[in-house]
């Protein structure tokens, strides 16, 4: 059997510019890149999150959602001629999906009224670091709808519902573990 090289190096950005998925070619720094930077980030740290939580059901609903980011990537990387033409885009069944997720957790789960501080518990903290990163990657997808740049309205639904999930997740984990974050207007 002959092994498969793959090339990981290919020298195309070294000037600092990189491909969309299409003809076009743009600075590694444009508002497209850095979206696409953030939600790639949120897609390792929810990984991280999923790889140490000890409930095979919630693991499995977070490998799917980073499926769905890949997919989120994809359409943030293509022109709008393009992404009319992907396999596979977010649409509203994909927010509608997140949305059924939360509301079986908020069945289960004790969400406090304050704010809280993450750190009840490592596997709700690594949920909320998770969010926070998600809420960034949000922040850059609503820069580029705002400037016309993404015709689809379901990736910025998609982004903040998953920042619920998430924060609903880590809530769940720590009602379970019987841990939950400290309130930030606590006294300690």
């Amino acid at each position: 059997m002959t092994k498969r090289i793959t090339i990981v190096t290919t020298k195309t950005g070294d000037e600092g510019y990189t491909g969309l998925l299409g003809p076009d070619r743009v600075s590694k720094d444009s508002p497209r890149i850095e979206a696409c930077g953030e939600v790639d980030e949120a897609t390792s740290a929810i990984g991280l999150a999923r790889a140490g939580l000890s409930y095979p059901n919630l693991a499995d609903s977070l490998l799917g959602i980073q499926r769905d980011l890949y997919v989120l990537m994809s359409e943030l990387a293509a022109t709008p001629e393009v992404a009319e033409r992907l396999p596979r885009r977010i649409g509203s069944a994909d927010v509608e999906r997140l949305e059924a997720l939360e509301e079986a957790m908020l069945a289960e789960a004790e969400l406090p009224r304050e704010f809280i501080v993450p750190g009840g518990s490592a596997e709700g903290a690594s949920l909320d670091v998770a969010r926070a990163i998600v809420r960034r990657a949000e922040r850059r997808i609503a820069g580029l709808a705002h400037n016309g740049l993404i015709a689809s309205p379901d990736l910025l639904a998609y982004a903040n519902r998953l920042s619920d999930v998430l924060y609903v997740m880590a809530r769940l984990v720590e009602t379970r573990a019987g841990r939950k974050s400290p309130l930030a207007d606590e006294e300690q």
